[in-house]
């Protein structure tokens, strides 16, 4: 397909992304990829969005970044060619949370946000957001699709590293092996009962009364990262698991309109609202409640804790006999308490790349220290105590293939997942139609959207 100067008309764009078959003037207009075009706005307001997030883009070039957005035009307009879905309560869920955290920053100043976006009302900013989030989705979920089904061969792992030039080997950082033991304050029964209770106040408030539940999730619930949402989660899929097993348990068994007993998860207690049905996907409200926790079972844990770090301190026990006997953490408790890395599955820690919390409480370590007592929080436990060990240390060194076979196999995966990309960009590329405009034309692209 001959790559022509796009002239003064062009098919008009709907909701400033799509193109229709009518014609409008051609102002501003960088490129049509598909369905889809790039403005020269398009990309002055990504670099202006990149910058307000702190990216270095030194030694970025225009062309380089107008490259990355036809390719995500690029991605979008298959996806739609292949009929993946939107979840356009995911959708418009990211876009009320983008939304409310840039005026949590800038003070509530819409009149400010507007302005950035060069729109006249809130509804034309969060339909114009909402395309942007839209085109997003559907270009990951089809980056997704691409590579969903590669896998890889301990074969091709060999091939992989020894293919590498010596001079070229990848040197792995320091990397440490961690243990811990973690002891959790136990709830009573009294506080569980009573956040029961009160979970069956609002469910016969809603129904006996009229109640909302939107309502009541938003002021009561726990979940943090749904409350501002009316309690509202992301779709859930029958076919594509994502909750806890008693989660969806309860949600795929209550019927359309119906709100559930107060059920118990690690995460505390709920009751789950079932609002929509659509053949395999569910669309839920939560409102998530904690039993409180007494200072008298605070107290009690950290006791236990100090109880168990002074036994490995004099050498009554081992740590990990230690942390099979006492450990709260069902997940390190029966390896003797070994932390597993979740980015690598393996036991090592590389140490420049920990997360800062770990990092902290580990990088003063000697190897078998035992750590003093740490009082830490995650999503489940409001509160908990832990002592740390670092069990062994692997200086810095060049890949090893036996040593380091999970971290090869991981580059060799990714190597054959962008050349799967590659692969699939190019014959897309020739198979979709493509306009490059004006100055954008003289850039040197990694891809042939100039088809040459």
């Amino acid at each position: 397909m001959s790559q022509e100067i796009i002239e003064e008309v062009i098919p008009e764009v709907k909701k400033d992304s799509v193109v229709n078959k009518t014609r409008l003037k051609a102002d501003g207009v960088a490129a049509v990829v598909g369905e889809f075009i790039v403005l020269e706005s398009d990309l002055d307001r990504e670099i202006a969005q990149l910058k307000a997030q702190g990216a270095d883009l030194e030694g970025v070039t225009r062309c380089e970044l107008f490259g990355s957005l036809l390719e995500s035009k690029l991605y979008a307009h298959q996806a739609i060619q292949d009929s993946i879905l939107v979840n356009e309560l995911y959708i418009q869920s990211l876009v009320d949370q983008q939304i409310e955290g840039i005026l949590a920053q800038t003070r509530g100043d819409m009149a400010g946000l507007l302005n950035f976006y060069k729109k006249d009302s809130e509804e034309a900013l969060r339909e114009e957001m909402y395309e942007i989030n839209k085109n997003a989705y559907l270009a990951k979920e089809m980056q997704d699709k691409v590579i969903s089904e590669i896998e890889i061969t301990p074969e091709e792992v060999r091939t992989f590293f020894n293919e590498i030039p010596e001079d070229e080997i990848p040197t792995f950082g320091t990397e440490l092996k961690l243990a811990q033991i973690v002891v959790i304050p136990e709830v009573t029964q009294e506080a569980k009962q009573a956040v029961i209770d009160r979970l069956k106040e609002f469910k016969r408030d809603v129904e006996e009364n009229g109640a909302s539940f939107t309502t009541k999730a938003l002021f009561y619930s726990e979940d943090s990262g749904s409350k501002n949402n009316g309690g509202l989660l992301p779709t859930m899929n029958r076919k594509r698991p994502r909750m806890v097993k008693e989660f969806r348990d309860v949600a795929f068994n209550l019927q359309e309109g119906e709100i559930s007993e107060p059920f118990e998860t690690d995460f505390g207690f709920h009751i789950v609202y079932l609002e929509k049905v659509r053949g395999q996907e569910y669309d839920v409200r939560h409102i998530l409640l904690r039993p409180e926790l007494t200072k008298e079972a605070v107290d009690e844990a950290r006791a236990e804790i100090e109880m168990v770090r002074g036994k490995i301190v004099s050498g009554l026990v081992t740590f990990a006999d230690a942390a099979r006997e006492f450990s709260d953490e069902k997940e390190t408790k029966f390896e003797g308490g070994q932390l597993t890395n979740p980015t690598t599955q393996d036991f090592n820690f590389e140490l420049t790349r920990m997360e800062p919390e770990l990092y902290s409480q580990v990088q003063n370590l000697k190897d078998g220290e035992i750590s003093q007592i740490i009082e830490d929080e995650d999503r489940i436990n409001t509160v908990k105590f832990k002592i740390m060990t670092v069990t062994d240390r692997i200086d810095d060194h060049k890949a090893d293939f036996a040593r380091d076979y999970l971290k090869i196999k991981d580059l060799a995966l990714q190597d054959k997942q962008v050349k799967a990309i590659e692969k699939w960009q190019r014959k897309t590329i020739i198979d979709t139609y493509v306009k490059i405009n004006g100055e954008y034309r003289n850039c040197d692209y990694q891809s042939n959207w100039l088809k040459q």
